[in-house]
């Protein structure tokens, strides 16, 4: 009964079977193991090596401040990237590096030159190395080859051309820029003085009627009025000595005997003596406005000093008449000598009526001129509001013209101190910071790595061969097969009865295993180590 339930509790896992198994097919699956390790091992020294060798470029900063010098031209350095590797690895800067290191001549198979620029851009590695912000802070080119020293011959021209191709790149981009610049700073520029041309006719042929002269057009059009009403009331006073002058000298024409009135005087006395007082009141009343040395009052004054004088004239004459027809009551005419007195006395008035008649003519023309004025500024004030809408829309134009030169010409001047600062190499640039390695083991293939598949591969045929010969064996090897197989149960059992020799046949097997396993281990242990140290 404890039999049975020892049975039946090593169903799941038999331990004693497949040590029995092992035993048996110990050789079988130590022999392929060996074999598959082996020739895993043996083709990693069979097939051509291949050595890598690489360099480490640091991506450098401008070392002038953005502050200072704002670089001109795209700050994307995974874009420029993209730009220089496809420069670099163009098939005429690839077929000149084939060309010079003499690449891919060795080979058995006769190559194109296209082949051999395919095969190169595959044995040619560029890695970006990333921060912690997704920024390119530097990058990994590398190159495999047969040979370690062509391999960093090769990665060195790869670095050479990396750090031409960034700088010419740079300089080229900035000098583009600013090139670019120049053009259009040279359009706006004339762009602007056509504007600054179109101003300058526009307030040519419309002077005096500008905004800017508002001010003094109506300064001097309040001037022009006040000396118009100035030469008006010139002009009235003229006007009206004219009258009385006129009106003077015909009395005198009609005058052949003076009347006298009971004070003695003549009659034309009292019209010069309301004239002359007229004139008086009239210089009383400019006195309260203006000086001494006003035109206005300085004529005034004049016209007083005549008028007194000839009063003074026809008095005397009117004095000497009287005394001579005193003489000669009984006379009925004037004789020739009275006449020629009559004459003296007209003489002054004719020449005050042609000073006066000049004078209506000159305030008249003067009058005039300063009408035309005063209609020619007025004129000027009701077109300066369109001016000033005309002026405004070509300022509006001169302005963003202007504007957009000034911001042209300091983007210019800071392309022009970028290009400078690139030409010098102060820029954004590319730096060896480790030179490209001379590789001391292949990089393909890996024998270290390959004993590791080696082993694998050996395990999984011993395997699959051990499996296979336990499966086709048909012999029965343990008592619970034997009584699987017996329709009754088993009621006792027979021991085996082994001899001396069996016993030393097994123990020889035993030994052989164990040596053939160690040998096995230990060829195993001794290529993998001499893959490490030589691979």
């Amino acid at each position: 009964m404890a039999d049975d339930l020892e049975e039946q509790r090593g169903e799941g896992f038999d331990l004693q079977h497949y040590l029995g198994v092992v035993r048996r097919r110990h050789f079988h699956f130590l022999i392929p193991l060996f074999v598959g390790w082996a020739a895993v091992w043996a083709a990693s020294w069979v097939l051509p090596p291949r050595y890598q060798s690489s360099t480490l470029i640091l991506v450098e900063q401008p070392t002038m401040p953005k502050d200072y010098v704002t670089p001109n031209i795209n700050d994307d350095l995974q874009e420029r990237m993209q730009s220089i590797t496809q420069q670099i690895l163009s098939r005429t800067n690839l077929l000149h590096i084939i060309d010079h290191s003499n690449l891919y001549a060795s080979e058995h198979a006769q190559r194109s030159p296209d082949d051999k620029v395919e095969r190169m851009r595959k044995d040619i590695d560029i890695e970006l190395v990333r921060d912690a912000r997704n920024q390119i802070t530097a990058f990994n080119v590398s190159y495999s080859s047969r040979h370690p020293r062509l391999a960093q011959q090769v990665t060195g021209e790869l670095t050479n051309l990396f750090i031409n191709q960034n700088l010419e790149v740079r300089q080229q981009q900035s000098e583009d820029t600013t090139q670019f610049l120049e053009t259009q700073l040279e359009a706006a520029r004339k762009s602007l003085a056509d504007q600054e041309d179109r101003i300058r006719q526009f307030k040519a042929q419309h002077v005096g009627e500008m905004p800017a002269q508002l001010a003094s057009n109506l300064q001097i059009l309040q001037g022009l009025q006040t000396q118009l009403q100035s030469e008006d009331d010139a002009l009235n006073a003229a006007r009206q000595q004219h009258v009385y002058l006129q009106t003077l000298a015909d009395q005198y024409r009609t005058l052949q005997v003076p009347a006298k009135g009971t004070d003695g005087t003549a009659v034309g006395l009292p019209a010069l003596d309301e004239q002359l007082q007229k004139l008086k009141t009239q210089l009383a009343d400019l006195s309260s406005h203006y000086t001494d040395r006003h035109p206005d009052m300085r004529k005034l004054k004049d016209e007083i000093a005549k008028t007194e004088k000839l009063r003074d004239q026809l008095l005397a004459g009117l004095k000497n008449k009287g005394s001579d027809n005193a003489t000669d009551t009984s006379a009925s005419a004037i004789d020739p000598g009275t006449d020629t007195a009559q004459a003296s006395m007209m003489a002054p008035i004719q020449s005050q009526l042609r000073s006066n008649q000049l004078e209506i003519t000159n305030r008249e023309h003067s009058i005039a001129a300063l009408k035309a004025k005063v209609d020619d500024y007025q004129a000027r004030l009701n077109q300066e509001p369109i001016r000033e809408q005309q002026l405004a829309d070509l300022t509006r134009g001169y302005d963003q013209s202007k504007a957009n030169y000034d911001d042209l010409l300091k983007k210019k001047n800071e392309s022009k101190m970028a290009t400078s600062m690139e030409l010098l190499q102060q820029g954004g640039r590319f730096r060896v910071v480790d030179a490209p390695s001379l590789p001391q083991k292949p990089e393909f293939p890996n024998r270290l790595k390959f004993c590791g598949i080696g082993l694998a591969v050996g395990l999984a045929l011993g395997g699959v061969v051990a499996g296979a010969f336990e499966m086709m064996d048909d012999r029965l090897y343990d008592a619970k097969e034997i009584r699987k197989l017996l329709p009754a149960d088993v009621i006792g059992e027979i021991p085996a009865i082994v001899n001396l020799a069996d016993q030393q046949i097994a123990r020889r097997k035993v030994w052989l295993g164990w040596a053939t396993a160690a040998v096995v281990l230990a060829t195993i242990v001794a290529g993998s180590a001499f893959s490490y140290l030589r691979g």
